[in-house]
């Protein structure tokens, strides 16, 4: 097997290590996490790191890098207090990564891509329409890690839309059905397929 020591990987050129680090993790959840400022102008980003937190209350997490730059999603988010997750399908994985980069705050990424806002039950939050999953979810808290400066972000889930064929008769849902696509390190996208499903895991009797 390929060794990397850590004097290797703090030696790396900075875009090697960044790609080694990101993937090496294994694959991540791909969302497009959208919020509105006071003002009325809309965000989307896409992001890797959302992760369930709890069922009961439900919670998820997501990481926020430092923010010695300016971070739409994060400074519309504490104005407002609400945001949207929307899983990512295969057939967005283009724009979906283009929110990645760089606009102005005035500047809706909506409006840099062919992904379409939407708008539910009067909520002021946008949602990405079509997106096979959408997740409406308030601020509830935030945990700085000091170690490298990004920011635990902590919301509750206060409402859920999911297109009917993903879910089943026990509430689980089959993202595959959706054509739900995962994150390997920052730039690869890739479509995941059911293998199996288990049961509750009990210790063996002899």
């Amino acid at each position: 097997m390929r060794h990397f020591t850590e004097k290797e990987i703090q030696d790396f050129d900075k875009i090697y290590r960044l790609n080694l680090i990101n993937s090496i993790t294994g694959y991540k959840s791909a969302n497009l996490i959208a919020t509105q400022s006071a003002t009325g102008a809309s965000n989307l980003a896409v992001f890797s790191s959302i992760t369930h937190l709890g069922s009961d209350p439900a919670l998820l997490g997501f990481i926020l890098r430092p923010t010695t730059v300016p971070r739409h999603t994060y400074s519309n988010l504490k104005e407002t207090g609400w945001f949207t997750v929307n899983h990512i399908s295969a057939d967005v994985i283009k724009d979906a990564h283009h929110t990645s980069a760089k606009y102005p705050s005035e500047v809706s990424e909506f409006d840099q891509t062919q992904l379409e806002v939407e708008y539910k039950n009067g909520q002021g939050c946008p949602f990405v329409k079509n997106a096979p999953v959408q997740i409406l979810c308030s601020y509830l808290n935030e945990y700085p890690i000091a170690e490298n400066g990004t920011i635990l972000i902590v919301g509750k889930m206060n409402a859920i839309y999911v297109e009917p064929q993903m879910v089943l008769e026990d509430g689980w849902i089959q993202l595959d059905k959706g054509k739900v696509v995962s994150i390997n390190g920052l730039d690869g996208y890739a479509l995941p397929q059911l293998l199996d499903r288990f049961e509750y895991a009990r210790p063996k009797k002899n």
